[in-house]
């Protein structure tokens, strides 16, 4: 046997080995069935890579596997309330979500459990909407796949492209439950509102298509071209606004608005919440840095009024990486910060 006779059938071996859909496997083997009769010609060897870079494709993606989902109220709540400050209302409707995965889930309506509303979160940049996400997923045990909308101009981003084409991939769909290698992970499409004018149409219809319970438990990738099974996805959107998203996918969401931040809200979140996550990040011991109650004000508003807290986040990691550096230049071990020297420490 020459050597692309072995190639092929080292190929062969290893597509029987993998947890394939059945139909799926069978295509495959048709296709290099009919490989064989190319052996000698020139055009043997870019079927070749092609169709062994679909089978990589196709065998990462997780076809059965996913995780249990962690169905707990009290720890649910305990995961929103160690995360984000506030937004009481926002977090009720979180769980009444899950109350209702739980009692589907107990009547043994598992499949169904996804047939509610997709939350989409709406709100200003830096008002908490990705991380809201993050906290949903964890409070679920299940992993988290972000996929980002902002200028995304072609539906076939989200579809992928066609295996004719040279160098085509899967969309940015597969390749989240690929990064997830979960069936039932929980994707996030962020800002959906951002896409560009001219590819508008065509990403709201993949997104109907996405959500709706009706059509994602086959939903074709043109690149794997093979149904896949998203209806134990679960979608989470998020939007500036909801202006530029069709009425169709609005039909299928559950729009939140996410409230702006009072500087009294983001003064405790600063101290409560970013400060000891930025000092562990940045590598600064908590006692070296304290700062005054009266300083807090001018960090959270350094430059005028800013609805989220993405800018506070900003100033906060200025304010340590300074500290780090006179840490490090072993001008002090220990700095506090006032409303009279803040000005040494805010970042320009």
């Amino acid at each position: 046997m020459d050597s692309a006779g072995q190639e092929l059938v080292s190929l062969k071996e290893k597509v029987n080995a993998l947890s394939l859909p059945e139909k799926l496997k069978e295509g495959i083997m048709i296709r290099l069935d009919q490989l064989v009769k190319l052996t000698n010609s020139p055009t043997f060897l870019p079927e070749y890579d092609r169709i062994g870079r679909y089978i990589e494709w196709i065998a990462s993606i997780p076809w059965s596997k996913k995780t249990k989902d962690i169905l707990d109220l009290e720890r649910a709540r305990e995961i929103l309330d160690k995360n984000h400050h506030g937004l009481d209302e926002i977090k009720e409707r979180i769980l009444e979500y899950i109350s209702t995965m739980k009692l589907k889930q107990e009547k043994g309506e598992g499949e169904d459990i996804m047939r509610a509303p997709i939350l989409c979160f709406v709100g200003l940049v830096g008002t908490g909407k990705t991380t809201i996400a993050d906290s949903i997923s964890q409070a679920l045990g299940r992993r988290l796949a972000r996929i980002p909308f902002g200028g995304m101009g072609d539906a076939l981003d989200l579809r992928g492209q066609s295996r004719m084409h040279p160098e085509a991939e899967p969309g940015k769909i597969i390749k989240a439950l690929i990064s997830s290698q979960s069936k039932n992970t929980v994707i996030l499409l962020d800002e959906i509102d951002r896409v560009t004018d001219a590819g508008r149409a065509s990403i709201m219809g993949v997104l109907v298509e996405l959500l709706d319970p009706e059509q994602n438990h086959a939903f074709i990738d043109h690149y794997v071209d093979y149904p896949v099974d998203l209806s134990e996805v679960l979608f989470i959107a998020t939007a500036n606004n909801t202006t530029n998203i069709s009425t169709a996918v609005l039909d299928r969401l559950e729009p939140i608005s996410m409230p702006s931040y009072t500087d009294a809200e983001k003064i405790i979140i600063g101290r409560k919440y970013m400060l000891p996550k930025v000092l562990k990040e940045s590598g600064v011991d908590e006692r070296a840095l304290t700062i005054e109650e009266n300083a807090w004000a001018l960090i959270v508003r350094p430059i005028g009024y800013d609805a989220g807290i993405r800018t506070l986040e900003r100033t906060i990691e200025g304010i340590v990486r300074k500290i780090a550096k006179l840490i490090v230049e072993g001008k002090g071990q220990a700095y506090k910060i006032t409303s009279e020297n803040i000005k040494e420490y805010l970042p320009q």
